[in-house]
Order: C-alpha cells, then sequence, then structure tokens
C-alpha cells in the first residue's frame, strides 16, 4: 500500500472509532438511564466526560505530536480507550460509568490531531484541508453506525457487549497505526527542533486571530457534539414521543448530513477561502437551530432535512483548524491544532452537562419524560452562545493587534 494511503487509512479508522464512541450514548440513553438509575442531569454530565478527558490532554497531546510524532503518541493513547471501554462495559453504578466514560475520551483525543499532524508531512500544503476533511467525512461514519445500527446491536446482544467488543476493535485499530504508517516521508521535517512545551503554546495564545476563532470553534463543535451525540435522543423519545426505529433514522440522517459536511467543507475552504465559508456555514447552522426551539414539531420529512442542515453545517467547524493551522510554521502545527480543539471539546462538555442541568430543572411527567419546554430551553441557550460567538468572529481586529500576528490567514 502506498505510503501516504496507508496514513490516510490508518488514521481514518481510528477516527472512525472516535465518532462512534462520541454518538454512542444518544442511542442507548435510555438503556443506561433504566439499567442504572441515572437522571438527565447524571446523563448528560457521564457522557459530557468524554469530552473533558478530551480536551484534558490537548495541550500535553501537541507536545507529545510535535515530539515523538502521530506513529507512536495516537496509538498510545488508544489503550486508555480500551480500559475505559471495559470498565463501561461492567459499570454497576454512575462512578464506574463516569471513568470508562473519561477514559474511552482520553484515548480517542489523538486520532484527528495526529491526523492533521502526519497529513501536513505527507500531502502538499494547500491539499491538507481537502485531505482532512474527507478523511473526517468518512471517519464521520462511526456515528451513522452509532444509529440504526447501534440500536439493533442493543436490541440483539446488549450495551455491555457492544462495548467489549469495541475494546478489541480499538486495539486492533492501534496495532494498525504502529505497524502501518511513519510521520513523514524521508527528508520532511516533522519535528521542532527547540523546545515546545513552553514558549510555543504562550504565542499561540496571544495571538488574536486565535481568539476571534476560538469561540466559534467552542459553541459551533460544542453545539454540534452536544445534540449529536446525546441529546438529540432524549428530545426525539420525549418531546416527540418518536418510536425507536423513527428516532434511530432521524439520528442516522443527522449523522449523516454531519458526515457530508466534514467530507466537503475542506474542499469549500480550500476553493473559495475558509473565512468566507466559515461564516455562511454558522449562519445556516443557526438557522438549522431555530426549529428545535418551536413547542409545535415539525412533520417528519421537513425534521429530517433541519436534521440534515444542521448536522451538515456543524461539521465545517472543522475549518477552524485549518485557519488556525496556518497562522503558524509547521513544526508548531501539533500544538496549534490542538490548542484550538482544546476549546471545541471543552464547549462539548460544558454545553452537553450543562443542558442537562438545564433539562433536569423540569419535571417529569408520570412516564418519566421531560416536558418539550425543557428541550426548547436547553436548545435556546446554545443557540444565543453561537449568535454571540460568530458576531464576535465578524468582529474586526484593531490594527494594532493586527500587528502582533504571527502569520497571515488565508481567505
Amino acid at each position: 500500500m502506498n505510503r501516504a494511503l496507508a496514513v490516510f487509512v490508518f488514521f481514518g479508522i481510528g477516527y472512525f472509532l472516535s465518532n462512534f464512541f462520541r454518538a454512542a450514548n444518544a442511542v442507548i440513553s435510555g438503556d443506561l438511564m433504566r439499567d442504572l438509575g441515572l437522571s438527565a442531569a447524571d446523563l448528560g454530565m457521564m457522557t459530557s466526560l468524554f469530552y473533558a478527558g478530551f480536551a484534558a490532554v490537548q495541550l500535553p497531546l501537541g507536545v507529545a505530536l510535535d515530539r515523538i510524532g502521530p506513529r507512536f503518541a495516537v496509538p498510545a493513547l488508544m489503550l486508555m480507550t480500551v480500559i475505559g471501554c471495559l470498565l463501561f462495559a461492567t459499570a454497576m453504578a454512575l462512578p464506574q460509568l463516569a471513568i470508562g466514560r473519561t477514559l474511552i475520551g482520553i484515548g480517542m483525543a489523538g486520532n484527528l490531531m495526529g491526523a492533521v499532524k502526519a497529513f501536513s508531512a505527507w500531502f502538499p500544503p494547500q491539499r491538507v484541508a481537502t485531505f482532512t476533511s474527507l478523511m473526517v467525512g468518512i471517519g464521520a461514519l462511526g456515528a451513522l453506525v452509532a444509529a440504526t445500527p447501534l440500536a439493533w446491536l442493543n436490541q440483539q446482544f446488549g450495551w455491555r457487549a457492544v462495548f467489549l467488543g469495541s475494546a478489541a476493535v480499538t486495539v486492533l485499530s492501534a496495532a494498525g497505526i504502529v505497524l502501518g504508517t511513519h510521520n513523514a516521508p524521508p527528508g520532511v521535517i516533522w519535528r521542532a527542533t527547540s523546545d515546545v512545551s513552553d514558549a510555543g503554546f504562550a504565542q499561540i495564545f496571544r495571538n488574536p486571530h486565535f481568539w476571534r476563532i476560538a469561540p466559534l470553534n467552542l459553541t459551533l463543535l460544542g453545539t454540534t457534539l452536544a445534540i449529536q451525540t446525546l441529546w438529540v435522543g432524549p428530545y426525539l423519545f420525549d418531546a416527540l414521543r418518536l418510536s425507536p426505529l423513527d428516532a434511530g433514522n432521524l439520528i442516522l440522517i443527522l449523522s449523516a448530513g454531519v458526515a457530508a459536511g466534514y467530507a466537503s467543507c475542506g474542499a469549500l475552504g480550500d476553493m473559495f477561502g475558509a473565512r468566507r465559508v466559515m461564516t455562511v456555514s454558522a449562519i445556516v447552522f443557526l438557522a438549522a437551530q431555530m426549529p428545535l426551539l418551536s413547542p409545535v414539531p415539525l412533520p417528519l420529512t421537513a425534521l429530517a432535512i433541519v436534521f440534515f442542515l444542521f448536522g451538515f453545517s456543524g461539521a465545517f467547524s472543522l475549518l477552524t483548524l485549518a485557519q488556525v493551522r496556518e497562522l503558524f510554521p509547521p513544526y508548531m502545527g501539533g500544538r496549534a491544532v490542538t490548542a484550538m480543539n482544546l476549546f471545541g471539546f471543552g464547549g462539548a462538555t460544558a454545553l452537553q452537562w450543562g443542558m442537562g442541568v438545564i433539562i433536569s430543572s423540569f419535571a417529569r411527567n408520570g412516564s418519566g419524560r421531560y416536558p418539550v419546554e425543557a428541550y426548547i430551553a436547553a436548545f435556546g441557550a446554545v443557540f444565543v452562545l453561537n449568535v454571540v460567538a460568530l458576531i464576535w468572529y465578524l468582529t474586526p481586529i484593531p490594527v494594532r493587534a493586527k500587528k502582533m500576528k504571527a502569520g497571515g490567514v488565508k481567505g
């Protein structure tokens, strides 16, 4: 197999697993709440710990990627996912479930960032965004497997068996990266030649362009993940009273939109400019959220279109990584993208948990369901945050601050 193709395939498989684990709780949420007696706040907190673990290791991950490379840094982290799956599958109470979920998130934290670092070495600079979005689009099919197929597997074997099997698949994926990839082609400089732990992050966090992009990544990616990987399921079951099959199909459509958005955003960003495409996609993202704020549900066909657009436009948060990567030299690439990713997954942690707190503030009905008003309140809160972040992103940077930037921003 061609070396560059092998890098694309093996990191793509790892990212496929990451998307599966992110989205799994949306489908098995009812079983988790029933089997372990969880409330909406418990479920939101536990599920968000995937993103908390993910975010917690982003900065040290950036240093590891720039020092030892993705070939070994990423698989080493993936072993934490194996341990997390085993804990999750055998959990009898919330604490063990929470620890398992956190470890799963930590283990999956390097898959996308490692791929971006590797692609920067293996592909031409002007095509990195295209290849990254293509890989992410294919990898996002993992969320499709975590919809209707996972619902079927859960019915046949139970969620515990699913996570035991996932541990074995994760081991095979980590082995594929170690045995099938290299950090860079011969002669390509990918490793920093100076200390990468201190000055690099200081330079990143002093850049005014970084602080225009980061809040938008926080709300755009955070909202997409908070809803796609958890709250869409309870919303469809509780507020809309849909059957498991109808709900699974809508989750599948939402995830298909995410996959399509990831697959196309890089090429569109390269073609029309990342900033311009980010702005349009963020506006579409806001429009797609508005029907979720109405107490009157849309017909299933219209709702399917809304869900697809929500997922498609939300996936364009990937372009924030392309934007921040262009601000800094290649040897800082690992730290630059992980610093940005810290905000995206930190946002997913806070928004997913916060939505659970808002929903839990409403009383359940006799059948244990939360009212539609609970979900409108939660969706409305994140909608406002997205509006504020977009306005901030579009606000011009003062001339004095522009002189401080480390590099140009294309588009």
